[in-house]
């Protein structure tokens, strides 16, 4: 059995949750996004969520090794106004081939990540409409159709109700 929350705890989280929502109601309206949703890439993403979360991990995990990346460029180039052509261009084929390395490997993590996102997102699902659908049994006199039925309109229901 659970315990009851305090109010304070309840008007928290729904001052979270307006938070929450007005954060994501001002991205959803900022011009660059709706521009970039309206763009052929951003429809392409759109309609396949699975890829779009694989490119926002690995550009999210990416950005630190290319970032160290053009710092030691620009640390090179520094050198080469000293007279170091040679050892710049050891030191950007070495930093060339570590973040072509580094990128592979990222790739493979973001590729792994959104996979364990996605199927952890279908089993919490399937297990929650389990449960609802165990919460709200159909009575034995009702056949198994007119049960069927019976939890879809529940479902419709309960998603037009605010």
């Amino acid at each position: 059995m659970a315990k009851e929350e305090p109010p304070s705890v309840s008007k928290d989280l729904q001052e979270l949750q307006r938070k929450l929502s007005l954060l994501i109601e001002s991205f959803q309206n900022n011009s660059k996004v709706v521009a970039f949703v309206k763009s052929p890439v951003g429809l392409y993403l759109d309609k396949h969520p699975v890829l779009a979360l694989t490119v926002l991990v690995f550009v999210a995990m990416s950005a630190i090794p290319v970032g160290f990346f053009l710092f030691i460029v620009v640390l090179t180039s520094l050198g080469t106004l000293v007279g170091a052509i040679l050892l710049e261009g050891l030191v950007i084929s070495v930093c060339g081939l570590t973040l072509l390395c580094v990128l592979c490997g990222l790739g493979f993590v973001s590729v792994a990540m959104s996979g364990a996102v996605t199927v952890s997102y279908m089993v919490v699902s399937s297990l929650i409409h389990y449960w609802f659908s165990l919460s709200r049994p159909c009575t034995q006199q009702a056949s198994s159709v007119d049960c069927q039925l019976a939890m879809k309109s529940a479902d419709f229901e309960g998603l037009y109700q605010e």
